[in-house]
């Protein structure tokens, strides 16, 4: 007889060996949760859930709240009523601004449309045909980092992934070298917020917004200090792919160490990919003038406009480009800060615009362009605009979107929207549609319940701009 007459187990010996199997349990949960369960697969492109209008978008992010009435929601009773107080129907709930502020740029008609735009925005005048101006958008909170999280990821709270991490999640990507969600941030600094701006939240840092820089490297850390002969890298390689399929086959059910070798293996691909991407110097003399690259005012961003067409134009789904800080935010002197932020980015985008549509890539692209807000129609400080949540504008081009038309309507000093007011989840939603992707089925299991982008809200298509 083997059998072999053990003592009762005691309780902090039962206490010991059920916590590892609970831990067990706990680990198996969470790695589900983060999406790990689904291994190496994840970053691989998955079909869209009916046919898409776009296969890319290229947000152009314009941190600190554009001022609508300045540029692209014109307002004569400004004009008329300029230094008086508002009407009480728009009085500043809050109490942190004063008089009405009339414009200080004249609005000019473009193309066949006949949309309107402010005069320091010419350049992306000239594609008003292509352009569908929302002019009745709101949001939920006038503080920057709320309204910021709001615009990236549909709620006011912290911590969920961004739109770009829900579009590599739910498409995966197209070019296995590169990355489904980029981010190009501005070299002076990072915008407000850093790096929450391009979270994946809760999900697998896999879908995460990857930063590419416009200067220097593209990506740190992505090719040694000194460079090896082409013979031993390869041999490097070999022998490191060897190594990593004896460590798997010995752990065959830990799925996500499969996908943190596929991370790896996608990082070697990148250092054959990424600098070729991202190399401007390819470009001809008159596609860098198109950008401004000769001009010290608009080069750094048009330099990121470029690279953003590179990477389109080789799969990446979800571009998005950040500036320093918030510079739109013109708390003082609007007419000035307003002006300054123009000439750096209407020139780059109007030849984005342009270089897009040569390449017939613009059909493809869904370009969006817009803040976390707006601003005040009155004065705060004597010449400046506060944070104003209640009705302003952004704008969105191409992948399918009918331009030459405005969507709603603020009242007659742009304060309140009040014809076809649009949500950030109507925004969302449609974005998504485009990308061929229902906001209602895009889900992501997690505590219990299947979060989504726009969570609770029932949007509303933006039928309209829909061509």
């Amino acid at each position: 007889m083997n059998n072999v007459l053990r003592s009762p187990m005691s309780r902090r010996e039962m206490l010991t060996t059920l916590g590892g199997g609970f831990g067990g349990l706990v680990l198996a949960s969470l790695l589900k949760a983060d999406g790990r369960s689904t291994g190496p697969s994840r970053g691989s492109a998955r079909p869209p859930h009916f046919e898409p209008k776009a296969r890319a978008v290229i947000q152009l992010f314009m941190h600190g709240g554009p001022s609508q009435v300045d540029l692209l929601d014109p307002k004569p009773m400004l004009d008329r009523y300029d230094g008086q107080a508002p009407p009480p129907e728009v009085a500043d709930d809050e109490r942190l601004t004063g008089n009405l502020l009339k414009s200080p740029f004249r609005f000019v008609r473009h193309g066949r449309s006949g949309l309107e735009f402010s005069e320091v925005l010419p350049h992306i005048g000239r594609h008003a045909d292509k352009i569908a101006v929302v002019r009745s958008m709101f949001t939920e909170h006038r503080n920057h980092e709320q309204a910021c999280w709001m615009m990236h990821t549909g709620m006011i709270v912290a911590g969920r992934p961004s739109i770009g991490a829900w579009v590599a999640y739910g498409l995966g990507t197209e070019n296995q070298n590169l990355p489904a969600y980029v981010v190009l941030p501005d070299p002076r600094g990072l915008p407000v917020d850093g790096i929450r701006n391009w979270s994946s939240g809760w999900m697998p840092p896999v879908y995460q917004g990857m930063q590419f820089r416009s200067e220097g490297m593209p990506v740190l850390n992505l090719r040694p200090r000194e460079a090896r002969p082409p013979g031993v890298e390869a041999n490097r390689m070999r022998l490191l792919e060897e190594m990593n399929g004896q460590h798997r086959a010995t752990r065959p059910d830990e799925l996500d160490l499969d996908a943190r070798i596929a991370n790896f293996e996608m990082a070697a691909r990148m250092q054959l990919s990424a600098g070729d991407a991202l190399d401007i110097n390819q470009e001809s003399p008159a596609t860098r003038r198109l950008y401004g690259l000769e001009n010290p005012t608009t080069r750094p961003y048009g330099t990121r406009c470029l690279m953003a067409r590179r990477l389109v134009e080789r799969g990446v789904r979800f571009v998005q480009l950040f500036m320093s800080g918030q510079p739109w935010d013109t708390h003082n002197n609007n007419s000035t800060g307003t002006r300054k932020v123009c000439e750096q980015t209407d020139l780059p985008i109007g030849g984005l615009l342009t270089d897009l549509a040569q390449r017939g890539l613009l059909d493809s692209t869904l370009v969006f362009w817009g803040g976390e807000f707006g601003r005040t129609p009155g004065a705060q400080n004597r010449d400046g605009r506060d944070h104003h949540p209640y009705g302003f504008s952004v704008w969105l081009a191409g992948g399918g979107i009918k331009g030459g038309q405005s969507h709603g309507a603020t009242d007659d000093f742009g304060y309140h929207a009040r014809v076809h007011r649009t949500s950030v989840a109507d925004l969302h939603a449609t974005m998504l549609h485009q990308l061929g992707l229902d906001y209602a089925r895009l889900a992501y299991h997690r505590h219990g319940r299947d979060e989504r982008l726009t969570d609770v809200a029932q949007p509303r298509m933006l039928t309209s701009l829909i061509s």
